[in-house]
């Protein structure tokens, strides 16, 4: 079966002189795109390249879906069960065999609508091929023609080996018909418009999904599940003429008017699609598809799937995924090799030094010796990109060349091939990191601490640099979930510095920050300091107060129960450490410490309970320890000692 275009421009004109011609040209260059269709299943595919459309039958639905080259659907034609077999003419005619009829119908190609019907007396119509000035199809029984230019339309019925055999046909060559089923092919001359047998015999062929024609008629290749290798024969005596690499298993192929060759297979884990250029079977181009379904398998080109457009620009490809979802493909310019630029940077190198940078340019088909390639520099002095000196390929493909970067950081080295009517455009790049000069940045303060809420004045100090002069500052205080907060930005003095002032609530870490430029490193510099919390402690339940060992000292009946009240700078989950101290012989001598958990409001009420001992001076502080029974936010800091005796 056929899957090709043919366009006003053809030989085939001759077929239907009476008709008015369509004439019309391809459009531009388009990407390669794809497009899911509504249909079930797929039978044949034909484009018209003078309205670029494409037609797509839907045996298992009955119709034939038409789109543009982008994969929009234009109409769905319905009514058509079973249809199979596609055809185009050069009178702007689509010929679809529909099975289930027995008919052969025609939609004109402008007004998508149905022009005629012809019931051809034959069971279950299937192929379609035009050659000898006639509509060549199979069927059940055979091989038939439709002559569509008489007075009255004809139905010829031959009867021949094997049911429902693949035709092949090029407009190009009208005299030759090839018809095949499972290993046997027959080549007639229908120069006189009759089938006349010029060659019988047997073609290694198991499994046949699909035949073609070359331009020149002097070779069919066949797609069958078995060999793993698209095989051309002659039309002379059917003998071995060559073979097309692929992999298994053949299921589709399609020959461009310019005699390129798209072989198809039934390939899960391999490239679906392989072209060769005419007269030779050294691959310039394979595309593999993507997987759209649930499988682990690519998506897979259903048999008979690809079509080309008369220009040779473009071939299209039906493909399924595992949900049975069937996609248009577009793929344009598949006849141009795709080359592939490889491009090798040293790792690292010197600011103001010599590099050299190499390269190779390796395609399908080889590019010739001299072929130019554009080089471009991006660094940051460079963001755009700076043109340097274009670079010619060796008879090899590979290249090189030298350059001194002057910018320091990350430079990197795009080579580009702009393309060509057998290559398309491709580009590499790879990148070097350049050193550059260092700087100091020094930040004051560091591992001070300070007093709750003091404002702490911080100064960086920026050393030698290319010409960035700014400098950021950031804080970060502890514990508050912000992480670092910019405070400032700008220019350093002429002394190279610049000051913020920070107003401490917590631990802070402050970082100076220099971000460098094209011939400076960045650099960053860092200082701690510490934030003390604010703590008051209050003695109550006492009589009186007054002056002890030089130190005010609370007075207690024994009788009475101290109450030590300490308030101090809140947090989450945080605990006050108390610790309890008596005086003997004139030295102070610990009773011991303990911690308590501290309201949200930091504070903490504490009874010092008796029986208490009269005569002895005791003395009590609350402390916030960094890291112990809490929280790490702030520094730790001690309250005041707060001194009590008891007496009868």
């Amino acid at each position: 079966m056929r899957t090709r275009s043919i366009s006003s421009a053809t030989a085939l004109a001759v077929l239907f002189s009476s008709a008015v011609l369509v004439a019309g040209t391809a459009g531009g260059a388009a990407a390669d795109s794809a497009r899911v269709l509504n249909v079930k299943s797929v039978g044949d595919v034909v484009v018209d390249d003078a309205r670029q459309r494409v037609f797509v039958s839907d045996p298992q639905s009955g119709k034939i879906v038409v789109t543009d080259y982008a994969g929009r659907v234009v109409k769905t034609l319905s009514g058509l069960p079973g249809v199979h077999g596609l055809e185009t003419s050069a009178a702007g005619q689509v010929y679809a065999a529909v099975g289930d009829t027995g008919r052969i119908v025609s939609v004109d190609t402008g007004t998508l609508a149905q022009t005629a019907s012809y019931d051809l007396g034959a069971e279950r119509p299937h192929d379609l091929a035009v050659a000898g000035g006639k509509l060549w199809f199979s069927y059940a029984e055979g091989l038939g023609s439709l002559d569509v230019t008489a007075n009255e339309p004809v139905v010829v019925l031959t009867e021949v080996a094997g049911r429902h055999p693949h035709l092949g046909a090029d407009p190009a060559a009208p005299d030759v018909l090839v018809t095949a089923t499972n290993n046997a092919a027959t080549v007639y001359d229908v120069s006189t418009g009759a089938a006349v047998e010029r060659t019988r015999g047997g073609i290694d062929a198991g499994n046949l999904r699909e035949i073609d024609v070359t331009p020149d008629g002097r070779r069919v290749i066949v797609a069958s599940g078995a060999p793993y290798e698209h095989v051309a024969y002659s039309t002379t005596d059917l003998s071995r003429a060559t073979s097309y690499r692929t992999t298994h298993y053949p299921n589709a192929v399609a020959i461009a008017p310019d005699g390129t060759v798209a072989a198809g297979v039934d390939g899960m884990y391999s490239p679906d699609v392989y072209v060769f250029p005419k007269g030779h079977t050294k691959l310039v181009r394979s595309y593999e598809f993507p997987n759209t379904g649930y499988s682990g398998s690519s998506d897979l080109l259903l048999p008979a799937g690809l079509a080309w457009s008369s220009d040779s620009r473009r071939l299209f490809a039906l493909s399924t995924n595992s949900h049975g979802t069937v996609s248009l493909r577009t793929f344009d310019n598949p006849t141009r090799s795709l080359p592939k630029v490889t491009v090798s940077a040293p790792s690292s190198a010197t600011r103001a030094k010599q590099l050299t940078v190499t390269g190779k340019v390796s395609a399908t088909l080889a590019l010739p010796a001299g072929t130019p390639l554009t080089v471009t520099r991006t660094d940051a002095e460079s963001p755009s990109g700076k043109r340097l000196a274009s670079v010619k390929t060796t008879s090899s493909g590979s290249f090189s060349f030298k350059d001194t970067p002057p910018s320091g950081g990350k430079v990197t080295y795009r080579v580009a091939y702009a393309g060509s009517g057998t290559h398309a455009a491709a580009a590499g790049s790879d990148s070097v990191s350049v050193s550059r000069a260092a700087t100091t940045l020094k930040l004051d303060k560091n591992k001070n601490v300070y007093a709750h809420g003091t404002s702490v004045k911080f100064t960086a100090t920026l050393g030698k640099t290319y010409k960035n002069r700014t400098v950021k500052l950031y804080s970060d205080p502890a514990g508050d979930g912000r992480g670092r907060v910019l405070v400032k930005t700008g220019k350093v003095a002429s002394n190279g510095k610049i000051s913020a002032t920070v107003k401490l609530s917590r631990d802070t870490t402050v970082t100076a920050v220099y971000d460098g430029d094209s011939r400076t490193s960045g650099k960053s510099a860092k200082s701690w300091v510490g934030s003390k919390v604010k703590i008051s402690t209050k003695l109550s339940n006492h009589y009186k107060t007054a002056r002890l060992n030089g130190v005010t000292t609370h007075y207690y009946k024994a009788s009475k129960d101290p109450y030590v009240g300490t308030v101090m700078t809140a947090y989450p989950g945080r605990q006050h450490r108390l610790q309890y101290e008596v005086r003997v012989q004139g030295r102070w001598q610990g009773l011991g410490t303990e911690y308590f958990a501290a309201s949200s409001f930091g504070e903490t009420r504490i009874r010092l309970l008796g029986p208490h001992e009269p005569g002895y001076q005791f003395r009590v502080r609350a402390s916030y320890v960094n890291g112990v029974h809490g929280d790490n936010v702030h520094s730790t800091t001690h309250g005041a000692w707060k001194y009590f005796i008891h007496t009868r």
